[in-house]
Order: structure tokens, then C-alpha cells, then sequence
């Protein structure tokens, strides 16, 4: 059988399927890949199921060996690769021979690329899931980032490949997302929902993927900054006492007591799950039908991946 050794593993490097569903009431987190649209791009151009494991990479990538013939593609954020020293195109199907050696460079724009393989990793699943949540420690690995000397078995390749995708166009410094307002907007003062669209909030080095902590202008509470601890979408923006929000990401909390002044559409979760701490993050109220024809849009340009 295929695999792919991990010589270096970058940064952050994590298993990653499109998440832990339908656990959340029993406590488990969903995990799953922060730019799920680039997972799913990858897992089409090698004629996967958008279902199977990738590997997210993040802001610094990792050198891997492969261990047989293997097909693969990396889409997501930018970065120079090379294969035994040759340049490797993205966002393309690509092989690679037994003892072929891929490099990352630096990245320059987005944090988070995807590797998928033909066949997908064959890795066991955890409820159902090959995903890798770090804050449960559950999934490949014992729930970890990948280490020096791990191994990847590849399953067999049973789809098509899809030629050349469309990707998305990876965010420079920072980015704007459209959210909706969420289910205690009316718990803030009027002038919070302008401060919020009208600001830009810098992602602060105490972020990562349960959740982005922002900072900026504050957004003031009118009532108690405590609810009842209730679901936490992916995408909402709750804001605790001190009036900064933090935007919940793919390994959140299953429940939570801070207010939830607006949520990101799920069209631009992706562009969200693409930017670093140091960069910025600024709001658009956008209405539910402009959602709707956001989310079909993007799902247009994916299927558009299979040419």
C-alpha cells in the first residue's frame, strides 16, 4: 500500500475531512478543515469524495516523502512547492514516484493549504471521522499535529480526476467577510451593530482553530454580558465582558455563554479560515437572500472544478 511519510511536519499539520457531525449534543467538537471549500477543491482534482482526510497545512508547510505511486494535488493558500527539486504547479492533479521528497516553501498569501491524495488517507476513523481535533484530542494520532516519522497509509484511488480547479482567490494582509446577525444582537447597545460593520479588528496571536480572538474597537453590551450556554455555530462572532468579539472557528466549543452578535455566511468561512493572526478581519451586514445566492455561487464555481 501507498503512503506518505512525514519528514517535517511545518508548522501545523493536521488530518483533516469535512468534521466530526452529529456528536455535538454528547459534548464532541466538529473539527474538520478551516477552508472548506480548498478541502474540497483538493479531494475533486485527485477524484476523491469531498468526504475524504486531507492534510491542512498551516503558515509554514512541512517536507514530505511519498512511499509508492501516488497522485496528489494541494490547493489553498499560496506557496512555492517543489517535488525532488522541481517546481510543482497548485491547484492541479500532480504524481509523484516512490521516494519523492515535496517541499514547502514560505507562504505568501492565505494560512492554510490542503494536500489530498487519490484514495484519500486511510487512517482510522473516530465516530465516524478522520478529523483531527486538537482541542478534544480526538482523531488520527491520537487527536495531535502530525510529527517527524509518521506514516500515512493511502487508500485506493477509485474517481476521476478532475483536471484544473478554480480557487479561491487567497486574502493579502487581511479580508471582509459578510455576517448575518445573530440571536442576541438586540442584547448590545444600537451603536455596537455600526462599530461593527464600520471597523476592522486585527486576528491577535491568540488565535488558532477553536477560535479567533479579535481586537478592536469594543462592542458594548447593554444587558449582562452572560447568557445560558447554548449551541455555537461555526462562523458566530460572540463577545464576552470586555466587549471584543471572537469568531468561532472549526474546533469551537460545542456550547457556549457569551452573547452572539453576528455570524459569518457560510460562503465566506472559507476566506475566514484563510487568514493568520496579525492580519485584519473587517464586517458586512449581508441579508439571508444574499446568503442563499453567496452560497450558490461558490458551490457553482466548485462544481465547475470538474469541467
Amino acid at each position: 500500500m501507498a503512503a506518505v511519510g512525514v519528514v517535517k511536519p511545518g508548522l501545523l499539520t493536521t488530518v483533516q475531512d469535512l468534521g466530526r457531525w452529529g456528536h455535538q449534543h454528547e459534548g464532541v467538537p466538529v473539527a474538520g478543515p478551516m477552508d472548506p471549500y480548498s478541502h474540497r477543491l483538493a479531494n475533486r482534482l485527485v477524484g476523491n469524495p469531498d468526504s475524504a482526510a486531507t492534510l491542512e497545512v498551516t503558515v509554514v508547510g512541512p517536507d514530505l516523502q511519498f512511499e509508492g505511486d501516488v497522485t496528489f494535488a494541494v490547493t489553498g493558500a499560496v506557496f512555492p512547492m517543489t517535488l525532488d527539486g522541481a517546481v510543482l504547479p497548485a491547484n492541479t492533479a500532480c504524481m509523484a514516484g516512490p521516494g519523492a521528497r515535496l517541499h514547502f516553501g514560505s507562504r505568501s498569501r492565505g494560512a492554510r493549504a490542503y494536500l489530498a491524495v487519490a484514495g484519500g488517507f486511510d487512517l482510522p476513523p473516530v465516530l465516524g471521522s478522520r478529523a483531527t481535533s486538537l482541542i478534544s484530542r480526538m482523531g488520527p494520532f491520537g487527536g495531535r499535529p502530525l510529527r517527524p516519522g509518521d506514516r500515512l497509509p493511502v487508500g485506493e484511488a477509485r474517481g476521476r480526476s478532475a483536471g484544473d480547479g478554480l480557487p479561491l482567490t487567497m486574502p493579502d494582509g487581511g479580508a471582509s467577510v459578510r455576517v448575518m446577525w445573530g440571536p442576541q444582537a438586540d442584547t448590545f447597545v444600537p451603536a455596537a451593530r455600526d462599530v461593527l460593520v464600520s471597523s476592522r479588528y486585527e486576528i491577535t496571536a491568540q488565535s488558532n482553530r477553536m477560535g479567533y480572538r479579535l481586537s478592536g474597537p469594543a462592542l458594548t453590551h447593554a444587558v449582562s454580558a452572560d447568557i445560558l450556554s447554548e449551541a455555537t455555530p461555526l462562523g458566530s462572532l460572540q463577545v464576552p465582558k470586555n466587549g471584543q468579539p471572537i469568531l468561532l472557528m472549526a474546533d469551537r466549543q460545542t456550547t457556549g455563554g457569551y452573547p452572539k452578535i453576528a455570524t459569518v455566511i457560510t460562503a465566506d468561512l472559507p476566506l475566514a479560515g484563510q487568514l493568520a493572526p496579525g492580519e485584519w478581519i473587517a464586517f458586512t451586514a449581508c441579508s439571508p437572500a444574499e446568503a442563499h445566492r453567496a452560497l450558490r455561487e461558490l458551490e457553482e464555481r466548485l462544481g465547475e472544478a470538474y469541467g
